[in-house]
């Protein structure tokens, strides 16, 4: 049984900075796309940002390019989004999800076969 589990959202101030992780268990991940997405309060999830198996491709969303990063570390089955400068539009819940076998990133969320319970980022202003 494959299991995402996300940490470290909290409350910040606007121009602060968070560091999510997403540890992955029941499946080896390194073969696999992850990706973060974000939903906030009446919205609809969006992506947010993506990585592919070995690292070598990012793919980012407008709103978030040059202000987060993703990376993965596949000895510790782990994803991290570093957001830095972190704005009130950021404020969502915050989700890993996991795209099995995929060569590159996807931005469709039906394309991804697993999501973590997710983790609330909350961005004052």
């Amino acid at each position: 049984q494959v299991q995402l589990v996300e940490s470290g959202g909290g409350l910040v101030q606007a121009g602060g900075s968070l560091r999510l992780s997403c540890a992955a268990s029941g499946r080896t991940v390194n073969s696999d796309t992850m990706a973060w997405f974000r939903q906030a309060l009446g919205k609809e999830r969006e992506f947010a940002a993506g990585i592919s198996w070995s690292g070598g491709r990012a793919d980012y969303a407008d709103s978030v390019k040059g202000r987060f990063t993703i990376s993965r570390d596949n000895a510790k089955n782990t994803v991290y989004l570093q957001m830095n400068n972190l704005r009130p539009e950021d404020t969502a819940v915050y989700y890993c999800a996991l795209d099995k076998y995929r060569f590159g990133v996807s931005r469709d969320q039906y394309e991804y076969d697993y999501w973590g319970q997710g983790t609330q980022v909350t961005v004052s202003s």
